[in-house]
């Protein structure tokens, strides 16, 4: 029996639990003929030339049938693929890449199932969506989030330490008293709290932050970060990126195994 072989590539992995929810899926599922594995890749283009190699086929990954897509390679893999969904072209965000063999050729198509997985989560977590956000970061990550509070009619702003003459994401200086207690959703999509980053936070004054305000961060190692600490202390209702990573992985899978 062959066994059919997926991942996960990003740079560093050592915060993914990933792995540890696929092998436990398989386990609980009685799953024998998969493996998941994480492929820490340093350099995106050394990855993307093995699979479109003429040697893939005698390479050790060469049953890979699909794989995640983690920072910071969630746009910078678009310009590798073959094709995108729908919701991924809206999103210009890839977190899951199917593979498919055509004449000796691998085929790359990309989706985005942190969508999914945000939307599910946020909605069982937010009981009135008459309200503005702020979303903390302008990654790959932060992408999804915004595209799933326009489905939702949400008015949102993103902050960002990256600033373009030709964009609207607002610096982290400007975020006054007034535009925090106005926005009582929060969103975290920067790494900043997780393992690598563990004593760090977003630049948010939590003083403004109160039992009205919902706060959100995509990080789910370790389950509560310093901004979530923080922010529970000043009694806003806090969420962690668990469900979102269980929601989105089990959409991934659906993806790869789709016919």
């Amino acid at each position: 029996m062959k066994i059919k072989l997926y991942g996960l590539i990003g740079y560093p992995l050592e915060h993914s639990f990933s792995e540890t929810y696929f092998k436990e899926k398989f386990l609980r599922e009685g799953i024998v003929e998969s493996r998941y594995e994480n492929f820490e890749i340093p350099k995106l283009d050394s990855f993307i030339s093995i699979l479109k190699s003429n040697d893939f086929y005698l390479s050790d990954i060469s049953n890979l049938q699909g794989f995640n897509v983690t920072m910071p390679y969630k746009e910078e893999i678009i310009l590798h693929l073959d094709s995108l969904d729908e919701t991924a072209k809206k999103v210009a965000a890839v977190n899951v890449v199917r593979l498919e063999r055509k004449d000796n050729k691998i085929i790359l198509k990309g989706y985005n199932s942190d969508v999914f997985g945000f939307e599910t989560s946020l909605l069982e977590n937010l009981e009135n969506k008459n309200i503005r956000a702020l979303i903390l970061g302008s990654g790959g990550a932060s992408k999804a989030v915004a595209f799933v509070l326009r489905k939702l009619g949400i008015e949102y702003q993103i902050v960002s330490r990256q600033r373009n003459d030709d964009d609207d994401l607002m610096p982290y200086s400007h975020l006054s008293e007034d535009i925090i207690k106005s926005h009582k959703l929060i969103i975290n999509t920067t790494p900043l709290g997780m393992k690598s980053y563990l004593y760090q936070m977003p630049e948010i004054d939590i003083n403004h932050i109160s039992s009205e305000h919902v706060v959100f961060d995509l990080i789910y190692n370790p389950r509560k970060t310093l901004l979530l600490a923080r922010a529970e202390m000043m009694g806003a209702k806090i969420v962690n990126g668990f469900d979102m990573l269980s929601y989105q992985a089990e959409e991934a899978w659906r993806i790869w195994n789709a016919n």
